[in-house]
């Protein structure tokens, strides 16, 4: 199905970013991306043959910012999640990926060619699953497949007859009669039987219970296993998506504050813990609730906790505890062995740990970046 919405425009306030903390937490991924765009030539070669491309999109609404430079290149076979909060810009990139609106600056691709000039020829091979699923009240799952069919060179016929009978929906009952997880099914039942090279989901399991959601993203591991498919999707479902995804990228703000195969963001982003003993001198007393220090400064995080890169810290009474970004365990084991961090734990975090830290509390981020700043 070439497109089964219509997607909602309208201005978005482009939300504060991390600028400061995220500069530091992204150091050693800005430096493996910048070693990379060193040719153009390279860099272009690399976009067009990638699946789905973004190259410096950039989307304003008057003097509103949704979406500010961003890149990011989905390799074959890749599954991509996109995670950002409401208002971050992920509709308005979603949006220009798929050549329905067109950049205020840059541009997407689609299998190397510009998605906003080329749409109606690229979307016979791609699939969407959108974030309100929206067809004729009065059509049903089979009618829509229907209309669907001629728009596919390789329409699945009985895999989607197959899909609906495993999601329970029947076909012959208008589309404005079904429930919401039976609508969002019937889109991704369309998507699929069009044999997609890519597949692009955005939030497909908003307002669904946990039995749905469940039972959405089972079926689509189950595709992804079959064919290798790519999947670009955005997500508020982290626990699910940390499943299946290869990669993510973190939107906040309007910009792509993360860009990184998930393991490797695993790798790299921590919990440290050091006791009030150690941390004290340098924090004040007065618990979690006294007023924080400057972020980045050693007494906001803690004596030697700053060579780790942290992005969020709390003071409890304890002591404190922080997220790092550049986490290392050779340098970790260093520093326990000094004096002033023997009593340091550390954990892993999951994926949604992470875009907490990174996208949360908006009363801990720096102010807004200003035009001009790097990404």
């Amino acid at each position: 199905m070439r497109q089964l919405t219509i997607h909602q425009g309208g201005a978005m306030a482009a939300a504060p970013s991390r600028a400061a903390a995220v500069a530091a937490a992204t150091a050693s991924a800005a430096a493996s991306v910048a070693a990379a765009a060193t040719s153009s030539v390279a860099s272009a070669a690399a976009a067009a043959a990638a699946p789905l491309a973004a190259e410096a999109i950039t989307v304003r609404y008057g003097r509103r910012t949704a979406v500010e430079n961003v890149s990011l290149a989905l390799r074959e076979g890749t599954v991509y999640a996109l995670l950002g909060r409401n208002g971050a810009g992920k509709s308005s990139l979603v949006r220009c990926l798929l050549g329905q609106q067109r950049a205020t600056a840059g541009r997407a691709l689609l299998f190397g060619r510009d998605a906003w000039r080329h749409r109606a020829t690229l979307m016979a091979q791609v699939g969407v699953v959108p974030e309100h699923p929206d067809a004729p009240p009065a059509a049903t799952a089979r009618h829509l497949a229907h209309v669907c069919r001629p728009l596919y060179a390789r329409w699945d016929a009985a895999g989607f007859e197959d899909r609906l009978r495993r999601f329970g929906v029947p076909a012959d009952v208008p589309f404005g009669r079904l429930s919401k997880g039976q609508q969002r099914h019937v889109a991704l039942a369309l998507a699929l039987a069009g044999s997609p090279r890519l597949l692009i989901l955005d939030d497909p399991t908003l307002g669904l219970d946990v039995v749905a959601r469940r039972a959405f993203f089972e079926e689509l591991i189950g595709e992804l296993a079959d064919r290798g498919t790519t999947v670009f999707l955005t997500t508020h479902d982290l626990a699910a998506v940390e499943r299946i995804a290869d990669r993510a990228g973190i939107l906040a703000g309007g910009r792509l504050l993360v860009d990184e195969d998930v393991e490797r963001l695993k790798q790299r982003f921590r919990r440290i813990w050091l006791p009030g003993a150690q941390a004290a001198g340098s924090l004040a007393a007065g618990g979690a609730a006294a007023a924080a220090p400057a972020a980045g400064t050693a007494a906001a995080v803690g004596p030697g906790l700053e060579e780790f890169a942290p992005v969020a810290r709390v003071r409890r009474d304890w002591g404190v505890e922080a997220v790092v970004a550049a986490f290392d365990d050779a340098r970790f084991r260093a520093w326990q062995g000094g004096a002033a961090a023997t009593a340091a734990e550390v954990s892993s975090l999951t994926l949604e740990e992470i875009f907490v830290a990174l996208a949360g509390d908006a009363a801990t981020r720096p102010p807004a970046p200003t035009a001009g700043d790097a990404p």
